[in-house]
C-alpha cells in the first residue's frame, strides 16, 4: 500500500499541482508558457516535497511556500503584475485543494469498510482520475468567469485576493484537521461529518464562482461607462460640427447675398481708375471666399468639415477623397457625422500603426436606393484587432439605415465597406 500511495501522490503532485497550475496561470493571463518554467515549477514542487518529508513540516507551510513559489514565477518569470499574479497562485492552489478535499470526503465516508480488498486500489485510483477532473472543471468553471487580456479592463483585481485567501485558508483548515487515513470502521456519525464537510467545501466552491460571476460584471459595468464616456465625448464633438457646418452655411448665404454689392464696389473702385484699392478689395474677397471654402467637397457641409479638420490633422498620410453625397439627402447629420468620424478616426490610427506612408481613400457610389461608402486604407501586416467602440457605432448607423458593414483585409491594405439600404437618399 505504501508504495502504491506514493504512485498516486507523485501523480497527484506532477500532474494536479504541476501541469494544472502552470496550464490555469497560463489561460488565466493569456501568457504562453514556456518549457522553462515548467521545470522550473516541478524542480520548486520536487523540492518542496522533499523539504517537508525530511522536516516534518506541517501541510500548511509546504503549501504556503508553494503559492509563493508558483507568484514568483508568475511575476518574474511570465511577466504578471503583481496583484494578479498574487490572485492566480492563491486561485490554483486553492482550487486544487479544494478538488482534493472534496474527494477526500467522498474516501472517508465510504473507503474504509474496503480496507485489506483488491476495489480498493482500483476505487482510489478512480478517485484520483475523478480528481484530476473535478480540478479540470473547477478551473475551467473560474476561466469563464475570470478571464482577460493585457489591455482590458480589471479594476481593483486585488480585492479578490481577500476572498480567495478566506476560501483558501478555510480549506486548508478542513484538510489538515479532519482528513488523515481512515480506520478500518467508520460509524454513521463519522459519514455524516464528511458530508458535512462535503456540503461545506461544495459550498465555499460556489460562493467563489459567485464572487467571481459579481466582479465580472462589475468590470463589464465599468466598460460599459467607459464606452457612455467616449460615446457622449463623440456626440459632442459631432454636435460642435454640425453647429459649424450651420455656422459656415450662414456665412457662406450671407456672402452670396451680399456678392453683388462687392461687385459694385469693385466696379466703382476700377472706374474711378483706382487700380491699388481694387486690388486689395479682390485680395479681401479672395481670402473671405477661401475661408468659406472646403478643402473636400461632397455636398454636405457636416462631412466636409469633418474631413478637413480629420485630414488637417494627419497631414502625413495621403489623403484621396473621390465623394459626393447625393442632397437632398435622408441620412441625418448626425448619423453622418458618426459614420465618418469613427471610419477616418480608424483608419488614420491603422495607418500610423502600419509604418512608413500611410494613405487613405474614401468613395462612394449609388445605385437605386442603395448607396455604397468604402474607405480603404494602409495597416500593419499583423492581424485585425477585436472590433471596438468605433466600428460599433458604424454598424449601429447601417443597421438604422437598413443596411450592412463589410470589412476586408488583404496584406497591408484594409477596406471598410458601409452600405445604406431603404432609400435614405435620393438623388
Amino acid at each position: 500500500m505504501d508504495g502504491f500511495a506514493l504512485l498516486l501522490d507523485s501523480l497527484c503532485l506532477l500532474v494536479g499541482h504541476g501541469v494544472m497550475h502552470m496550464v490555469f496561470i497560463s489561460r488565466l493571463t493569456r501568457k504562453k508558457l514556456k518549457p522553462g518554467d515548467f521545470a522550473a515549477y516541478m524542480l520548486l514542487l520536487g523540492a518542496l516535497q522533499l523539504i517537508s518529508v525530511r522536516l516534518s513540516l506541517s501541510g500548511t507551510l509546504s503549501v504556503a511556500v508553494g503559492v509563493l513559489g508558483l507568484y514568483v514565477i508568475s511575476r518574474f518569470w511570465m511577466g504578471n503584475q503583481q496583484s494578479v499574479s498574487w490572485l492566480a497562485a492563491v486561485l490554483a492552489f486553492y482550487i486544487s485543494q479544494l478538488s482534493l478535499g472534496i474527494i477526500n470526503s467522498v474516501e472517508a465516508a465510504f473507503f474504509p469498510r474496503l480496507i485489506g480488498t483488491p476495489l480498493l486500489y482500483l476505487l482510489l485510483l478512480a478517485a484520483q482520475v475523478l480528481f484530476f477532473a473535478l480540478c479540470a472543471g473547477c478551473y475551467h468553471a473560474v476561466l469563464k468567469l475570470l478571464a482577460w487580456t493585457k489591455d482590458s479592463q480589471t479594476p481593483y483585481i486585488g480585492l479578490l485576493l481577500f476572498p480567495g485567501l478566506f476560501f483558501f485558508a478555510s480549506e486548508l483548515y478542513i484538510l489538515q484537521t479532519s482528513y488523515s487515513f481512515f480506520d478500518p470502521i467508520v460509524s454513521l456519525e463519522e459519514v455524516g461529518r464528511h458530508g458535512t464537510l462535503l456540503l461545506l467545501q461544495v459550498m465555499g466552491l460556489a460562493a467563489l464562482l459567485c464572487t467571481l460571476f459579481a466582479y465580472r460584471q462589475l468590470c463589464r459595468g465599468f466598460q460599459a461607462q467607459s464606452e457612455l464616456r467616449s460615446l457622449t465625448q463623440a456626440a459632442q464633438a459631432q454636435k460642435i460640427y454640425i453647429a459649424e457646418a450651420q455656422a459656415r452655411y450662414e456665412q457662406t448665404k450671407a456672402f452670396r447675398h451680399d456678392i453683388k454689392n462687392h461687385l459694385s464696389v469693385l466696379d466703382g473702385l476700377l472706374r474711378g481708375g483706382k487700380l491699388d484699392e481694387s486690388r486689395e478689395y479682390l485680395g479681401t474677397l479672395r481670402t473671405v471666399s477661401e475661408a468659406l471654402s472646403f478643402p473636400y467637397q461632397t455636398g454636405n457641409p457636416v462631412v466636409d468639415i469633418l474631413l478637413g479638420e480629420k485630414l488637417g490633422l494627419a497631414k502625413d498620410i495621403e489623403a484621396d477623397v473621390s465623394l459626393v453625397l447625393p442632397r437632398p439627402c435622408g441620412i441625418d447629420d448626425f448619423d453622418l457625422c458618426a459614420l465618418f468620424a469613427n471610419a477616418l478616426d480608424n483608419a488614420i490610427a491603422a495607418c500610423r500603426a502600419g509604418g512608413g506612408a500611410g494613405s487613405i481613400r474614401i468613395g462612394g457610389k449609388q445605385q437605386g436606393d442603395f448607396y455604397m461608402l468604402t474607405f480603404e486604407n494602409t495597416c500593419s501586416d499583423g492581424p485585425l484587432p477585436p472590433a471596438g467602440i468605433g466600428l460599433a457605432s458604424i454598424r449601429a448607423v447601417a443597421e438604422k439605415y437598413h443596411g450592412a458593414v463589410l470589412t476586408e483585409k488583404n496584406g497591408r491594405r484594409f477596406c471598410l465597406s458601409v452600405l445604406l439600404n431603404d432609400g435614405p437618399c435620393h438623388s
